[in-house]
């Protein structure tokens, strides 16, 4: 495990839960791993469409974690008055790559996992008192979990503005929602207990950011059915994703968050966290397949042509390019972080932006090499590197894809182009007087 760079100060509350963090991690999540996996048993192959059991395991890290004050590190500390560590992003950065370690579990087991931590920070952003009461208090326990229905199979989801469900008042107090969702994390889990659905209450509306609206529905309104379970490449993960089909469903118009219209505000303050916090586990899962890469390396029974592979200038090429595109990338992630705690999300969108970019496609290249490095076996079951593989191949489109993210990267420096002109005629106009000067 990489120690964290000099340039982060960490407080003593700091420096004391993240030296409890990597013990829980190393010596809990990473050897339960096996025992979730056998756990789930039929669910992870999706025989019939549902979970049979919610693994046991996940309760036993969870009350672990509670007693070793590892829950809820995600809130930061700028919403008082909640069970949690009160962290600022850049904090919970450094302990969150911990957790990236064990990309399933530590974040499950801390109450510390996507999609729950969205909806948790947009229920303490935008909730009203009764929302809080009936979905937040039980998130925060880590008695329930919540999925987000955003992704829809027939539109382009790269932009949000194309989403089709709709959310129509009925003239009896209600919302009846109609759509179909898909890629929805936590969809099919057992103890999924809240929907929160972006949807259109507006088509017309001449602005199209205004058109959009959020709603919470509980999970077993009647109309929602779960149509199947997703596969990431050949891996079943109905843990993971669902698509999700809604007909005339019906939750009271006080299941409206923030207001309608004001979907986008909503997004934009649930997703630029979101986002870094999914590139701060990845630096954690890039660093488990480095930790990988030297141990297959250094193998001292594996010995083509009689060498070690680490004797092979392409891996010892591969471990130096691994280590430094990690190390870049993390300390993207802290910029990022920081300026959020500094400026905000909206402050911090193109630091955001690039962590988003950069971080999946690093971690996606260094289990590559882990890979690589492994022969055959690296493609199995037999190593975990095959299911990291298929996990970083999907974060490039998690929370927008990457083409959106460097579209609007672009942009923003465009946004520069005006000013950078009238620089560029000052100088001009500058040296000419010079020149005219040297003349006379």
């Amino acid at each position: 495990m990489a120690a964290t760079p000099s340039i982060v100060t960490l407080s003593p509350k700091v420096q004391k839960l993240k030296s409890i963090l990597e013990d829980f991690v190393e010596n809990e999540c990473i050897p339960a791993e096996k025992i979730f996996e056998e756990q789930l048993g039929n669910a992870k192959k999706g025989t019939n469409g549902r979970f049979e059991r919610y693994p046991p395991i996940i309760d036993e890290l969870r009350a672990k974690a509670k007693s070793l004050g590892l829950f809820n590190m995600f809130l930061p500390n700028h919403y008082p008055g909640y069970p949690t560590p009160g962290l600022s992003n850049l904090e919970y950065g450094v302990l969150c790559e911990i957790l990236g370690r064990s990309t399933t579990l530590a974040p499950l087991a801390c109450n510390c996992n996507a999609p729950d931590t969205g909806t948790m920070e947009v229920l303490v952003k935008y909730g009203t008192d009764a929302q809080k009461k009936q979905w937040l208090d039980r998130m925060l326990r880590g008695e329930i979990h919540s999925a987000f229905l955003m992704t829809e199979p027939n539109q382009a989801s790269s932009d949000a503005t194309n989403i089709s469900t709709r959310i129509e008042k009925d003239g009896k107090g209600n919302y009846v929602i109609n759509g179909r969702k898909w890629w929805i994390t936590n969809g099919n889990n057992p103890r999924t207990e809240l929907y929160i659905l972006v949807g259109k209450t507006a088509p017309d509306h001449p602005e199209k950011h205004r058109q959009q609206s959020i709603v919470l529905i509980p999970r077993h309104t009647p109309g929602i059915t779960i149509v199947r379970n997703l596969t990431v490449f050949v891996n079943d993960a109905p843990i993971g994703h669902c698509e999700i089909l809604l007909e005339n469903v019906v939750v009271p118009v006080e299941n409206i968050v923030l207001g309608e219209g004001r979907g986008f505000e909503v997004l934009q303050g649930r997703l630029g966290p979101g986002r870094i916090h999914h590139a701060m586990r990845a630096i954690g899962q890039a660093e488990r397949a480095l930790d990988k890469l030297v141990l297959e390396a250094t193998n001292p029974v594996k010995r083509p042509f009689g060498q070690l592979k680490a004797d092979f200038q392409k891996v010892q090429w591969d471990i130096a390019t691994s280590r430094m595109e990690i190390d870049q990338a993390r300390l993207l992630v802290f910029l990022a972080a920081d300026m959020i705690d500094k400026k905000g999300a909206k402050g911090a969108l193109r630091e955001i932006a690039m962590a988003k970019v950069i971080v999946p496609n690093v971690l996606q290249r260094v289990i590559d090499r882990a890979v690589q490095v492994h022969g055959a076996a690296g493609v199995s079951g037999d190593h975990e590197l095959a299911e990291m593989f298929a996990n970083a191949r999907t974060l490039r489109f998690v929370d927008g894809p990457d083409e959106v993210h460097t579209q609007q990267i672009a942009k923003l420096e465009l946004r520069r182009g005006q000013k950078l002109h009238k620089a560029f005629d000052g100088y001009a106009a500058r040296t000419k007087v010079l020149e005219q000067g040297k003349k006379l």
